[in-house]
């Protein structure tokens, strides 16, 4: 994994630094709850609009299905924006402390850009690299960052200061850059020799105390490393000394056999450990990826957080339904289910006159699908057609939507898909199947099918028929 270092030298900020930070902070976050990103982009993620307007980031990574990379450097605001526009990615490995981090500048990564990110729906996996195993060859890295002391005293008593003091320090960077308690932080454990005993042990009474002094500061405990020595170690302490160790809530497996799952084999990590969603896996390791005509070089990672993605169940004007496996034409003297529907939603978009209750396709709803319809640019009419359905249920979508992207707007991505005559699951959630089904949609338009919902693909789906 690519360790990296903010540029910061570990001293705590004046108060008139701490000042514009938290200005700074603010303006973001009151750009987000006004819709707009850098340059007056529209911002995605409901749940994250939601917090944003409470005057606070989202807790990342929060619950979410997909895929992520992560590199060494935290990527400059114009390839996080060209990325989110192409690429299948939602989730960003960033570094946010650690005094065996490769990259000890960090120019970018500012309390602005976490909360840009997390406005504009990037689930971000904030990562500490601090002391390594004391057999692992390669650190210490610099010469002022200490190795795991691998003493035994006292049940490797100095081990354990070491991983609360390293905790306490990550939960410090955290604040100062606006990610919020109940987020996971994640400790970078580099492979090491497993069978050494007292490199083995310091190594899991560290992440032990780690773990810890993490939820005494109110974050989730996360663990990198690599499938054969520092999962493995975790996972046999899961199993061999049940409830004597404090075990990470979130496990990240560095596994890179290329296949996106958060599986690996059983010798390294048994298939009832981390289970319902508790589990990534970084899959494929260094390599050149372009998306947007941005090149970065990246790890790849799948992830099922937080339990996975998920929406919560919809309500509209009380009960009515909204989500058919088709939706047909409607016409004046006409008695449906539909009808409720239609009304539901144009009083949803401000259209007052009808009883929305009543399934009866009366004089009111004509009058207002015509007020409608003009309003929209559309040609007017009285009576509904199918093709109206493709311009009305998409509204209220925004931002950018992908695979693991969930809530209101994928709502209306799918219902618009389905009014288009594409078949796709109502759950509101951006899975594989909606992923399809959007591709299918691109190519009908004669656009990039890459899977990726943008803005401009918003404004082409309000338009309709």
């Amino acid at each position: 994994m690519r360790a990296l270092t903010r540029n910061r030298s570990g001293q705590r900020t004046s108060s008139s630094a701490q000042l514009r930070t938290r200005l700074t902070t603010t303006l973001v976050a009151l750009a987000a709850v006004l819709g707009l990103g850098a340059g007056g982009l529209a911002v995605t993620g409901d749940d994250a609009r939601a917090e944003l307007a409470a005057g606070s980031n989202p807790v990342t990574p929060g619950s979410f299905t997909g895929y992520g990379f992560d590199q060494c450097l935290a990527p400059t605001q114009a390839k996080m924006d060209a990325w989110l526009a192409s690429s299948p990615f939602l989730s960003v490995g960033i570094y946010i402390s650690g005094n065996s981090r490769a990259c000890r500048s960090q120019p970018n990564l500012t309390p602005a850009w976490v909360s840009t990110q997390l406005a504009r729906g990037w689930r971000l996996l904030p990562i500490t690299l601090g002391p390594q195993a004391s057999c692992q060859p390669r650190f210490p890295r610099y010469g002022d960052d200490p190795t795991i002391n691998p003493d035994p005293t006292n049940w490797w008593s100095k081990a354990k200061a070491q991983g609360t003091l390293e905790a306490g320090r990550a939960v410090a960077a955290a604040k100062d850059l606006g990610i919020v308690p109940g987020s996971t932080l994640f400790y970078d454990l580099e492979g090491f020799d497993l069978s050494n005993t007292n490199c083995r042990e310091s190594a899991l009474r560290f992440v032990h105390a780690w773990d810890i002094r993490l939820h005494e500061l109110g974050y989730k405990a996360g663990f990198y490393s690599s499938a054969s020595s520092g999962i493995k170690m975790v996972d046999d302490a899961r199993v061999n000394h049940p409830g004597v160790f404090t075990l990470p809530d979130t496990i990240w497996i560095a596994r890179w056999d290329g296949q996106a799952t958060t599986t690996t084999e059983s010798r390294y990590l048994r298939s009832d450990g981390w289970t319902g969603g508790s589990r990534l896996k970084q899959y494929q390791g260094g390599h050149d990826e372009t998306w947007g005509g941005v090149t970065i070089n990246i790890d790849r990672n799948w992830l099922e957080v937080g339990g996975g993605s998920r929406a919560r169940k919809e309500t509209h004007c009380g009960g009515i339904p909204v989500d058919f496996t088709s939706y047909i034409a409607l016409s004046p003297g006409m008695k449906r289910t539909q009808v409720t529907t239609l009304k539901c939603l144009l009083s949803e978009q401000g259209i007052t006159g009808m009883q929305v209750s009543n399934p009866y396709f009366g004089r009111g709803l004509s009058a207002g699908i015509n007020t409608w319809l003009t309003r929209e640019g559309f040609q007017p009419a009285t009576s509904w057609r199918a093709g109206h359905w493709k311009g009305l249920l998409p509204r209220g979508g925004s931002g950018w939507e992908k695979r693991g992207s969930s809530g209101a707007s994928v709502w209306r991505l799918q219902r618009a898909l389905i009014a288009r005559g594409i078949p796709v699951p109502l759950t509101g959630v951006f899975d594989q199947a909606t992923d399809a089904a959007v591709r299918t949609y691109q190519s009908s338009r004669d656009l990039k099918a890459n899977g990726v919902v943008t803005p401009s693909t918003w404004t082409l789906l309000y338009r309709g028929r």
